[in-house]
């Protein structure tokens, strides 16, 4: 057994775990925070996307000792309260950015990080960046077109 301090969603978090417990089902199954979901096990398909100190990372591929006193964010904690969404939430609920929503707290939370990359870099995020960027995420539901949508609107509500 593994003790294992973190920070997930703005609160301090412990306990006490065994060794080769994954990020994702310390998430899911001891803090009980399931809307991070496990799609593949292999790194596939990004349902499993969580920020780590501020980047996206897919949490089924990681131990949780490993994000020992890391800051944790899932989406439950991406927006700034539980009374509004975040600018990508609601530009995925505007854009009909899903269909079974299985895929969409990975997809919003990779949108979330990408923003914020090519904001500081100062790189463009045009269609084809969005999709190159997507590549670890798979919807099996859609032809993605709405995602890249609302993945662009989220953007531009996230810069203004």
């Amino acid at each position: 057994m593994t003790k294992v301090s973190m920070t997930v969603n703005g609160k301090a978090r412990s306990a006490e775990v065994p060794d080769n417990t994954l990020l994702v089902d310390y998430i899911r199954e001891s803090l009980r925070l399931t809307g991070t979901h496990v799609g593949c096990d292999t790194s596939q398909c990004g349902a499993c996307v969580v920020h780590v100190n501020g980047a996206a990372v897919k949490a089924c591929t990681m131990l949780a000792a490993s994000v020992e006193g890391a800051v944790v964010t899932t989406i439950e904690g991406v927006a700034a309260s539980k009374d509004e969404l975040h600018p990508m939430q609601a530009a995925f609920k505007e854009n009909h950015g899903l269909q079974c929503g299985f895929c969409t707290p990975g997809m919003i939370m990779t949108a979330t990080d990408m923003v914020k990359r090519y904001r500081s870099s100062g790189k463009t995020l045009d269609e084809q960046a969005i999709r190159e960027e997507l590549e670890g995420n798979i919807c099996r539901c859609t032809g993605y077109h709405n995602i890249v949508k609302s993945i662009a609107d989220g953007a531009s509500r996230m810069n203004a």
